[in-house]
């Protein structure tokens, strides 16, 4: 249940950031309140099935750390995207 619950918070990740009117993955921003919804949900969803695969602490450290790095990783991601679009 761990490569599941990662899965729906790298979907969640997205979705928020989808939604941030400085995305640059996309042209326009996705609609702010119905995305946030869904990422947190899907966020929730992901924590739900870290719990049941491992113990509490690990479950919230694991998942805290994944949500770390994809908030990190998903800016760059934009800006490299955004870089072969104007080459």
């Amino acid at each position: 249940m761990a490569a599941p619950g990662l899965l729906l918070a790298l979907a969640g990740c997205v979705s928020i950031y989808l939604s941030s009117p400085h995305q640059s993955w996309r042209a326009h921003a996705w609609p702010a309140r119905p995305a946030r919804l869904a990422g947190t949900g899907l966020l929730a969803a992901g924590m739900a099935c870290l719990l049941q695969s491992m113990q509490a602490v690990a479950a919230v450290f694991t998942w805290a750390t994944w949500l770390m790095l994809l908030w990190t990783l998903l800016p760059w991601l934009g800006a490299g995207c955004a870089w072969m679009r104007g080459r």
